[in-house]
Formats: C-alpha cells, structure tokens, sequence
C-alpha cells in the first residue's frame, strides 16, 4: 500500500483526536500532527481549509475529511485501498469522545 500525505488538524488531548491517532499507528501511517489548540495558525489554516471549525480534520492527499472520528478515518482509507484491512486492534477507542469532553474549545487570542 501507499503512504500518502497526510496532516492531521487535532487537538492534543482529545477522545476524537486519540481515535484518530490509533487508527493511523494501526496502519502504520505517518502524518502530520497539526495542533489546533497551542498554535492559532494551525487552527486558522484548518478553518480555511475546511469551511468549519469542528476537529479532528484531516487532509489525505487532496481530500479533507472534516470532523471526523477514527472508524470514518479507517473506512475512508480501507474504501480508497490506501491501506488493507487489518484485525489489529487499537489502544483507544476510535469512535468516543472523553469523558470530560465538553462543547468544541477553540484558541483564544487567535485574531480574528
């Protein structure tokens, strides 16, 4: 399989983020690990990109998946053949958010 380019728009502690950070060491892909929430630029090229402002968003290749969990993440990798289906298993879940997971935060002070 292919190792495409991927950058990845997340917040650094984050059950939706985790998920999707599982799914790529599942597969063994590398990426980008783009912080939203430490660094304004991070978080405005994402909002430009995507047209909101809800993460994970991930860009793959040309294609933006946006506001995603990893079980989209791993449905759009296995339907576009990038990767082969795996049994392996994650270390976090993939589809849940954490426990203290409240209304999406976003930087402050980013100058808008």
């Amino acid at each position: 399989m292919r190792q495409p380019k991927i950058t990845a728009y997340m917040k650094p502690v984050c059950g939706w983020s985790n998920g999707v950070r599982a799914i790529f060491a599942k597969y063994g892909l590398e990426y980008e690990d783009r912080d939203i929430i430490n660094n304004a630029d991070n978080y405005r090229e994402m909002v430009e990109k995507t047209g909101q402002s809800l993460q994970p968003s991930i860009q793959i290749d040309d294609v933006i998946l946006a506001d995603v969990s990893g079980d989209e993440v791993e449905a759009y990798l296995l339907r576009e053949n990038i990767v082969a289906p795996s049994d392996g298993a994650t270390d976090v879940p993939t589809d849940q958010a954490c426990a203290d997971h409240g209304p999406t935060a976003t930087p402050v002070n980013i100058g808008f």
